[in-house]
């Protein structure tokens, strides 16, 4: 599976740098560009090749709309707006946008967003919506880390908190030492690293310091 690579424009300086953090914190989700302007939003189009857009319908010099009518070939692209106005809606479907939304919506939904926009879902004029999104709310693991099971997810949340011995862990956990060292050394190949260090960052970057449900591709 690979990660859902999205390009966000929107003039509003501390939301933009908020939600790229948000998103980059899913393990299959990453921001690869950002655009305060709408005049640039074609040239980031082009230069990082998203999966998805993700655009704020009032921007400087040109809106999201009219700067996503003016790409050639748009992605996947849902637009975002403080306003609920039908007008907007109408004119972000005819500019070629997939999918009109609040500002407001939680980062599952929007993440469930992004998600269900990179299958080909269309969620403009979707009679239920939050049944499209539900599908989509849980992250995509890779086939990697969907294979560390549920008990050596414990292990490594142990260490993500910074329970890092054996005997703390054997002990958190109410087992064997040697079913930890076990856990470990599976952890370890599973996921391509050699100590508990690697181990952490790995988790972190995939996500299996939290409590997720798998999604295999």
């Amino acid at each position: 599976m690979s990660t859902i690579r999205v390009v966000i424009a929107d003039d509003h300086q501390m939301m933009l740098d908020g939600l790229k953090t948000a998103l980059n914190s899913l393990p299959d989700i990453e921001v690869v560009a950002t655009a305060t302007d709408g005049s640039v939003l074609g040239a980031a189009v082009e230069e990082y090749a998203p999966d998805v857009l993700l655009v704020d319908v009032e921007m400087p010099s040109m809106s999201g709309i009219a700067a996503i009518k003016s790409i050639g070939e748009l992605p996947p692209t849902l637009v975002v707006t403080m306003h609920a106005a039908s007008d907007y809606e109408r004119a972000a479907s005819e500019a070629g946008a997939v999918g009109f939304l609040s500002k407001a919506l939680p980062l599952p939904d929007l993440a469930a967003a992004i998600r269900a926009v990179n299958d080909d879902q269309i969620l403009l004029g979707a009679p239920d919506l939050d049944a499209i999104l539900d599908q989509y709310r849980a992250p995509r693991l890779s086939q990697r880390a969907a294979a560390v099971t549920g008990r050596e997810r414990d292990v490594l949340r142990c260490l993500v908190r910074g329970i890092s011995s054996t005997d703390d862990i054997a002990e958190e956990l109410f087992i064997s030492q040697k079913t930890v060292k076990n856990h470990l050394a599976s952890i370890y190949e599973k996921l391509g690293v050699n100590d508990r260090a690697q181990a952490v960052v790995e988790a972190m970057k995939l996500g299996l310091d939290r409590t997720w449900t798998d999604v295999q591709e």
